[in-house]
C-alpha cells in the first residue's frame, strides 16, 4: 500500500513536472506576449497617449515631403487624413474583436497581441500570416532606418567611394557592429532609456526641420502642385500607410489603459495630433523646396550647423530605435525556430539580412511605398476587417458587413497596386 502510493505520488509530481516544463515552452496557442497580472500598473489617459504616439511615429515622416511632390500638396493631405481615419477605424475593430473573444471565454483569454488574435480567429494559419506580416513590416521599417542612416552620412562626406566601397554601403557596414551589440540585449526593459532617448531627439529634430522649413519657404516660396497626377495615387497611398503603421502595438496599448472606456476617445485624439502633424511636415517641405525636394528631406538643408545636429540626431534616433524595432521580429524568429529561448546567432543573422536589403535599395521614400503597400496595407485594413467580420458574422448588419468588405478589398487593390508601382520606382522599369 506505502509503495503504491509512493508511486502515485512519484507519477503525480513527475507529471506535474512533466506539464510544468511543457508550459514552459511556447505552443501555437501560447500567446506571444505575457498577459498583465493585477500588480502591473496600468496607463494613465496622458501615458496612453503618449504610448500611441511613440507605436505611430516612426521613420516615415521624412520621406512625407518628397511623397508630397509626387502626389502634389492637396492630394497629399488627402491621402493622409483618409489613411489617419482609415487605420483608426481598423484599430477599433480590432480592439472590439479581441474584447468579444474575451467574452466567448468569460475574460479569461489570453489574447494580448495582434497574433493572438489570429490564432483564435483561424486558428494556426491566422497566427503563421499575421507573424510574417510582422516580420516582414518590422525588418522593412529597420531596413528604411539603416537607409535614411546611410544615405545622410553620404551626404555630409561627399564621397562615391570609401576604402573600396560605395560610401552608403561603408556606412551600413560601420552600423553592423554596433547594431549586433544592441540586438544582443535579451529584454526590453533595458532598451526603454534608449527608446524615451530616441523619441525625444526625434521631436526636437522634426519641429527644427518644419522651422527651418517655413525659413526658407519664406524667403524662396518655390513653385508648387496641388495634385500630381492618378498615376501617382498607389505610391502616395503606400507612404501614407507606412508613416501611420502601428496597428500591431494597439492591442497591447489597450491591455495596458487603465479607462478602457476611453481608450476609442484617447486614440482618436491622438491619430488626429499625428495627422496634422505630418500633414504639417509633409507640406511645409514640400512648400519649401518644391521641385527640388529629396527624397530625405534633410539632404535639403545646407552645411549649416543647425542643419547638421538635427540630421546626426535623426541619425542616432534611429540608430537607437534599431533594436527596438527589431524585438518583435527576434521574438517571433525565436518561437519558431528555438523554443521561445534566447538565441544570439539568429539575432544576428536577421541583422545581418537586413543589412544585406538596406544596401541594394537605392531610394528611401521608394522602399516606404514599397513596405507600406505590400504588407502594411494587410495589417493595417485587410487583417483587422477580415477578423472583426468572422467573428461578427453572425449578429452584424447588412451595413457593416458591407463596410468590413469595402475596407478588406480596398486593402487588398492599395496592397497589390501599390506593390507594383513601389517595384517600378525602384528598378525604374518603364512600363
Amino acid at each position: 500500500m506505502r509503495n503504491s502510493r509512493k508511486q502515485e505520488s512519484s507519477s503525480s509530481s513527475s507529471s506535474s513536472s512533466n506539464s510544468s516544463s511543457e508550459k514552459l515552452k511556447p505552443r501555437e496557442d501560447t500567446p506571444l506576449l505575457p498577459g498583465k497580472t493585477n500588480n502591473n500598473p496600468l496607463s494613465s489617459q496622458p501615458k496612453t497617449f503618449a504610448n500611441v504616439f511613440i507605436a505611430v511615429v516612426g521613420a516615415g515622416v521624412l520621406g512625407l515631403p518628397y511623397s508630397f511632390k509626387r502626389t502634389g500638396w492637396l492630394m497629399g493631405l488627402l491621402m493622409i487624413f483618409s489613411v489617419a481615419v482609415l487605420t483608426y477605424y481598423c484599430m477599433l475593430l480590432l480592439v472590439h474583436t479581441r474584447r468579444k473573444l474575451d467574452c466567448f471565454d468569460n475574460g479569461l483569454s489570453k489574447i494580448n497581441s495582434f497574433g493572438d488574435v489570429g490564432f483564435r480567429v483561424c486558428g494556426s494559419v491566422g497566427r503563421i500570416v499575421v507573424d510574417i506580416m510582422i516580420i516582414l513590416a518590422q525588418a522593412g521599417f529597420c531596413v528604411g532606418y539603416l537607409i535614411f542612416i546611410a544615405n545622410t552620412m553620404v551626404n555630409f562626406f561627399d564621397e562615391s567611394t570609401i576604402l573600396g566601397l560605395s560610401a552608403k554601403g561603408f556606412f551600413i557596414w560601420v552600423c553592423f557592429p554596433f547594431q549586433l551589440g544592441l540586438s544582443s540585449i535579451a529584454t526590453l526593459t533595458h532598451l526603454a532609456p534608449l527608446s524615451i532617448f530616441a523619441d525625444v531627439i526625434d521631436l526636437g529634430a522634426m519641429g527644427v526641420v518644419m522651422v527651418e522649413d517655413v525659413i526658407v519657404f519664406m524667403t524662396q516660396m518655390p513653385e508648387v502642385r496641388a495634385f500630381g497626377g492618378m498615376s501617382v495615387f498607389f505610391y502616395g497611398m503606400g507612404v501614407a500607410v507606412y508613416a501611420f503603421e502601428g496597428i500591431g502595438m494597439v492591442l497591447p496599448l489597450e491591455a495596458e489603459a487603465k479607462d478602457k472606456d476611453r481608450f476609442g476617445n484617447v486614440l482618436a485624439w491622438c491619430m488626429v495630433f499625428i495627422a496634422l502633424m505630418y500633414g504639417s511636415f509633409g507640406a511645409f517641405g514640400y512648400f519649401a523646396f518644391g521641385e527640388e525636394t529629396k527624397d530625405i528631406i534633410t539632404a535639403n538643408f545646407g552645411a549649416g550647423v543647425v542643419s547638421v545636429l538635427v540630421q546626426l540626431g535623426l541619425c542616432i534616433n534611429l540608430f537607437f530605435t534599431f533594436p527596438l524595432m527589431m524585438n518583435p521580429v527576434f521574438e517571433i524568429v525565436e518561437r519558431r525556430f528555438w523554443g521561445g529561448e534566447y538565441c544570439l546567432w539568429l539575432r544576428w543573422l536577421l541583422v545581418l539580412v537586413v543589412s544585406l536589403v538596406a544596401l541594394f535599395v537605392p531610394n528611401f521614400t521608394d522602399f516606404l511605398s514599397l513596405v507600406g503597400s505590400s504588407v502594411c496595407c494587410g495589417l493595417g485594413f485587410v487583417l483587422p476587417s477580415l477578423f472583426h467580420l468572422l467573428v461578427f458574422k453572425d449578429e452584424m448588419g447588412w451595413k457593416q458587413w458591407c463596410l468590413d468588405m469595402v475596407i478588406m478589398i480596398l486593402g487588398i487593390v492599395l496592397g497589390v497596386s501599390g506593390t507594383w508601382y513601389a517595384l517600378v520606382e525602384i528598378f525604374s522599369v518603364k512600363v
